[in-house]
């Protein structure tokens, strides 16, 4: 699995803490502690004084990391441009990928299986200030379920550390919304399955309820989308599984024929016992004579 690179959405550094100084009340009781306490007190101090300059150096090495980051962000964006391009000539490479993927996979229902066959192209683009969010972009083919060419949705921090998100509004074709049908069938999935139909994967552009712990961009922004062929080249379980009945059958006939190749030579060895005795038997006729 492709190692995950550190979110866009980071958390806002804490500032060094300043201990309070003390006041000639705490340095005088100080002064009176036993010799034990007051070095305990002392080192708790010291460690306090040491814990700021660890968190300084933390805060500056968070920048650091985000201008190297962004340097490399750009130099990546050709080959993402060229695998892209590369990509296009793969029918159904995209709805494969979400396909075998664990945790995209348990979205997805079949309807929405039947429309991302439609996805051509997904991109994914930090903005120039990393720290400030990041952005999704689903590129569709003409399909009967919506008019839209593109579906993006967008995650933003502002300068507070306020998480918040925005996407494209999904332009439905008459009797085609796929979030609500996902409800309809869920109402009915106690009489007609035994597991209930997942909510539509499209009901994630519309959610904006929690933009700071959104599961699904992060994993295609973290986990897909640095390599997303090691998802489609996935083998198929459902394969596996038949390649290996088939094996098993093949094992069961080939002790099958062994079996009856050791039946055979154990009647062969039983008829030439027979004809063993028969020949002894005639030896002895021969001699009485």
């Amino acid at each position: 699995m492709a190692p995950k690179r550190q979110s866009s959405l980071l958390p806002q550094t804490k500032k060094p803490r300043l201990p309070p100084a003390p006041t000639s009340e705490e340095t005088s009781r100080s002064q009176r502690l036993p010799k034990g306490e007051k070095e305990q007190q002392e080192a708790i101090e010291h460690i306090d004084e040491v814990q700021n300059e660890i968190d300084r150096l933390n805060e500056q090495a968070s920048e650091e990391i985000l201008k190297v980051e962004q340097k490399y962000n750009k130099l990546r964006q050709p080959f993402f441009q060229k695998r892209s391009e590369l990509i296009a000539k793969i029918p159904n490479f995209w709805v494969t990928t979400f396909v075998n993927h664990p945790q995209v996979s348990a979205l997805l229902g079949e309807e929405d299986e039947e429309a991302l066959h439609y996805l051509t192209r997904v991109e994914v683009t930090e903005f120039e200030d990393i720290k400030s969010g990041y952005r999704i972009d689903f590129y569709f083919d003409e399909n009967p379920y919506f008019e839209n060419k593109v579906l993006s949705k967008e995650f933003h921090l502002n300068e507070s550390g306020d998480p918040s998100s925005k996407s494209t509004e999904i332009k439905w074709k008459s009797g085609k919304d796929l979030t609500k049908r996902s409800s309809q069938t869920q109402n009915k999935a106690s009489r007609k399955r035994q597991h209930e139909e997942p909510e539509s994967f499209f009901t994630w552009f519309t959610d904006h309820s929690d933009a700071g712990a959104d599961e699904l961009g992060e994993v295609i922004k973290d986990d897909i989308w640095p390599n997303p062929l090691q998802y489609y080249l996935v083998p198929d379980m459902d394969d596996e599984e038949g390649e290996g009945e088939e094996d098993d059958d093949d094992d069961e006939e080939e002790e099958g024929l062994e079996d009856i190749d050791e039946e055979g030579d154990e009647d062969e060895g039983e008829e030439d016992e027979d004809d063993d005795e028969g020949e002894e038997g005639e030896e002895d006729e021969g001699e009485d004579d």
